[in-house]
């Protein structure tokens, strides 16, 4: 079963730090990350939602691919190619896979003006090494899907350390 953490951090900065870490972790195998956006509260209180990847180029991209093969088969790759782009992207910006949207806008409002949140949808078996990784990047929990045990745990991981990121 997924876990769905949300950290907040000061600044985008340190939110999006730590998300690359989590996406090191990803690549080692030591996490399952299904989703990992970057919340931010700009300072004109506007609400911006950095995904990790863009559904919409992922959809032109597809579409433009199987646009440009069913083109072929009536000798008008690059119309077809076009017509896909152009409902691949649609398509791409319509989906919204992971995250909720809505449930990211409505917590990234309740954060301070320029601050940020990490939020994360993913799988691990290895708790442990994947706290400790996250340790040096503080923040502060502010949702979890967590039991009330390991939330405390985790919450005490981060705050403990009284570090943020400086990358």
């Amino acid at each position: 079963m997924s876990t769905l953490i949300a950290i907040a951090y000061p600044d985008a900065d340190a939110a999006e730090a730590a998300r690359t870490e989590l996406a090191s972790m990803t690549k080692e195998h030591l996490l399952n990350l299904e989703d990992a956006v970057v919340v931010v509260h700009g300072e004109d209180g506007k609400i911006k939602l950095k995904q990790a990847v863009s559904t919409t180029g992922v959809g032109a991209a597809g579409g433009a691919l199987w646009g440009g093969l069913i083109g072929l088969i009536f000798l008008a790759p690059l119309l077809g190619m076009a017509v896909g782009a152009a409902s691949g992207a649609m398509a791409g910006k319509l989906s919204d896979a992971g995250i909720n949207d809505d449930f990211m806008k409505n917590l990234g409002a309740k954060l301070p003006a320029g601050g940020a949140a990490l939020i994360a949808l993913g799988q691990s078996e290895a708790r442990d090494k994947l706290i400790e990784r996250m340790r040096p990047f503080g923040g502060e929990i502010i949702q979890t899907s967590l039991s009330e045990d390991d939330e405390a745990h985790l919450r005490d991981a981060l705050s403990g350390s009284g570090a943020t990121a400086t990358t």
